[in-house]
Formats: C-alpha cells, sequence, structure tokens
C-alpha cells in the first residue's frame, strides 16, 4: 500500500527553489542543556534514551514525519516515519561556547538531505562546563519561524511552564478557518492590489542600498555570534517610550551595521533598509505563512534614543499593512521565487535580514536536562551577508548573528550591537 501525499502548499515550495548551491535554505536552533535526564553529571550523554523520548513525539508530529518528493514540476509530502539514528546523532565536540559558535556557522553551509524527513538533531558536547549543545536545523520548505517555535516546544518535555512572552505576539486573533474566508470588500480588494504592484515594482527595480560590504556575491566562510539580553529590563525601558522589544532589537541592530560599516571603512550612510519577516494568521496547511515589511534603520541618527522613536514610527505603520498585505508576492509559489532567487543575486533593495518570534518565559527540559539558553540562527539569502535573528527564551532575548566571515565585520557588528541592547535594558533604571 503507497503512503498517503499531500502536495505542497505554494509558499512551501516557494522554499525548495531557495535551497541550491551556496544557499542553503535551512534554520538552525541551538539549546544549551544542563545535567539531568539523559545527560549525566559529568556531561556524558545517553543517545539511546534521548533518542527514545524523541522518538514518541516526533511521532506525534506531523512535520517531522514527511519528506518531500518531485511529482512532475511540483511536490509533494509523503509520510515518512525517521530513521532516529541518522537523524538524531552525536557529532564531534567544541570548544565552549567560541566553538558552538564556529559549529554552527559551518552548519549554515551544509544543505540536509533530500531524501529523508528536512530536518536533524545533533548532540554537541563540549559547549557547556559538564553540559552539552543540541543543535536542531530544519529546512524553511517545512516551517517558518513561527512553525518552527510550536515544533520545538513539542520536542520539549510536557507540564514545563511555558508562559507567554513579553515580546511581540504571533498575529492578532485566532487563526481562521480557511473554509470561511472573510467577506469581500472591495476598497481591501483594490487597495492590496496597488501595494502588491508596488511591491513587485520595489522588489524588481529597488535601489536603497549603495555599494557597500553587506551585499554582493557571499563566501562559504560563514560566522556566527550569540548574544542575549535581560528582556523585561528592555521592555520596561522601552515601552515608556512608544516602542517594543522588536523596535529595541531593530535599533540595535542599527547600531550593529553602522559599527560594522565603520570596522570596513565605509561611509555610514543616514538610512538602511532592512527586511523582516511578520506572522500571518494561520490558515491552511502551509508551514509558511509570514508577511515581511521594510524598515529604514536610521544610521546617521547618533542620539540612540532618537534611533529608537524612528524605529518605532516606522514599525507602528508598517506591520499592520505587512499583515493585511500577506505573504511576498513572489514567495507566493515556485514561479515567482525562480524569478526573485534570480535577481535576488543583484538585489540592493535591503542591506540585511532581522526576525523576531516570540518564545517563552518559562524554562523547558528534554529527555529530564533542563534547558538553559537557546539561540536561533536564520538564513542568509540572494546578496545579503548578515542577518539578526532573535527568539526570547526564560527572560531573556537570545539573538544569533549569522554573517559572511570573509567579507562582513561581524564581530564589530556583535559588539556593538551587545553594547546596545545592554544600554537600553540599563535606561530602565535611570
Amino acid at each position: 500500500m503507497r503512503p498517503a501525499t499531500q502536495r505542497l502548499a505554494p509558499a512551501d515550495e516557494a522554499n525548495l527553489v531557495l535551497d541550491h548551491a551556496g544557499q542553503v535554505n535551512v534554520f538552525l536552533v541551538a539549546a544549551l542543556l544542563a545535567p539531568g535526564g539523559f545527560l549525566a553529571p559529568d556531561g556524558t550523554p545517553d543517545i539511546t534514551a534521548l533518542r527514545a523520548v524523541l522518538r514518541e513525539r516526533i511521532g506525534e508530529s506531523p512535520a517531522l514525519r514527511k519528506s518531500a518528493v518531485q511529482a512532475g514540476r511540483r511536490h509533494h509530502w509523503i509520510e515518512t516515519m525517521p530513521d532516529a539514528e541518522h537523524h538524531i546523532r552525536l557529532v564531534e565536540p567544541v570548544d565552549g561556547l567560541t566553538g558552538l559558535e564556529d559549529r554552527c556557522a559551518e552548519l549554515m553551509g551544509r544543505p540536509l538531505a533530500g531524501d529523508r524527513p528536512m530536518w536533524e538533531i545533533l548532540v554537541v558536547p563540549g559547549a557547556a562546563a559538564g553540559g552539552l549543545c543540541i543543535v536542531l536545523r530544519i529546512h524553511h520548505a517545512v516551517a517558518d519561524g513561527m512553525t518552527a517555535a510550536v515544533i520545538v516546544q513539542r520536542l520539549f518535555d510536557p507540564g514545563e511552564p511555558g508562559e507567554g512572552p513579553p515580546n511581540e505576539q504571533p498575529a492578532p486573533g485566532p487563526a481562521e478557518d480557511p473554509r470561511t474566508p472573510p467577506k469581500s470588500d472591495p476598497r481591501r480588494t483594490l487597495r492590496r492590489l496597488r501595494t502588491g504592484l508596488h511591491r513587485i515594482v520595489k522588489t524588481l527595480s529597488g535601489n536603497g542600498v549603495g555599494r557597500t560590504v553587506l551585499l554582493g556575491e557571499r563566501s562559504a566562510h560563514h560566522g556566527v555570534a550569540f548574544l542575549r539580553t535581560d528582556i523585561e529590563a528592555l521592555e520596561a525601558a522601552v515601552r515608556p517610550r512608544g516602542a517594543t522589544v522588536n523596535d529595541a532589537l531593530l535599533a540595535a541592530s542599527a547600531a550593529g551595521f553602522r559599527s560594522a560599516l565603520l570596522a570596513a571603512g565605509e561611509p555610514v550612510p543616514a538610512w538602511l533598509p532592512v527586511s523582516e519577516p511578520v506572522a500571518l494568521r494561520r490558515r491552511g496547511t502551509a508551514g509558511n505563512q509570514v508577511g515581511v515589511m521594510l524598515v529604514r534603520l536610521p544610521l546617521g541618527e547618533p542620539r540612540p534614543d532618537e534611533r529608537l522613536r524612528l524605529i518605532a514610527e516606522q514599525t507602528r505603520a508598517e506591520k499592520p499593512r505587512a499583515r493585511d498585505q500577506g505573504t511576498l508576492e513572489f514567495m507566493r509559489g515556485p514561479a515567482g521565487a525562480r524569478i526573485m532567487d534570480h535577481l535576488a543575486g543583484r538585489q540592493h533593495l535591503v542591506g540585511g535580514f532581522i526576525t523576531n518570534v516570540p518564545g517563552s518565559k518559562g524554562t523547558f527540559r528534554l529527555a529530564g536536562a533542563p534547558v538553559t539558553a537557546l539561540w536561533p540562527v536564520a538564513v542568509l539569502a540572494g546578496n545579503v551577508r548578515l542577518g539578526v535573528a532573535a527568539v526570547s527564551y526564560a527572560g531573556d532575548l537570545c539573538c544569533g548573528i549569522h554573517f559572511d566571515a570573509s567579507n562582513v565585520p561581524g564581530d564589530a557588528f556583535a559588539r556593538a550591537m551587545g553594547e546596545e541592547l545592554a544600554r537600553l535594558a540599563k535606561s530602565a533604571d535611570s
């Protein structure tokens, strides 16, 4: 009897198009674990015990039990129970957190096998004294950031605290039944058509970014840096100014971009446009349901508080528009994705990617081992050479900076971004 198949949703199929030589469309979550459960007090893991726990949870997670198989010009998901020994593996140890960053950087250039479910969990010893790291890699065709956050949480032990974060909410209101679409509004339809046409033209011809080290053909040498800051202190500092934690993330990223350009010996532009995903209402079966907003980071503004104000002013207007417009027009199917992928190699519309996914204020355990820290690392696409991913976990905003280490001074970016996040969080006490 042949296993059941389901055609990939167009947005998920589009993400298969974006995976090719020089561009691995896989994102990563790195979690530090302390001894407990499957992890002995001396940091020795019991891989058999971990696989036994995760095998049961994978059996309850359809997203992790499917492979993409080609059927004509398109792909179908086919039910495939993963081989735990392949998908959950013990790998070579690293030397502390710096070694973990280097390992994650190397993994961001390594494609996943296409003939299996498109994910893996790597057990990495040595990342922390007495503990280790679990690295989950998952293909973007399987999940966007919000869907991946749900998958990750389902892999953790049940019964742990999982309060909602003080971060951004994933989308306004509950998911809507795809069989009962909202009533048609001709004015809204016309507005969305005009906006869509404008976004297509802008994607095709946008030139808001001049020649810069931030854009260009990427080398095979990836770099990753991890940051953490107290999210409650950050929110307490920026909320009275009419800003959100996400605005603070963008402001700190602006400080990072400014520092990276100075370190590269380049002039600092007044503004740097960046792209940020915006979560949409969950509809249908697609694993990717995100819109996109463009935010112009005021790099030329020397006053940090004014940078924050200018960014908050933009996001208050742009985020609702992005949600109303829905998925980026070129990512609504594979044909558009092929066009965008071709154009992206020379685009000058944006100079970087920023993504921020709500997480949990509570802490988790994995097969009995406490998760003490967690960082995301996002994909670099097109000709963009630096991006930032963030998630809230256990009271911290956890950031992963992914950059082309041969062309971009990522260390300067990370240092300036960390200092700006710390300054913003401290200002709550002043």
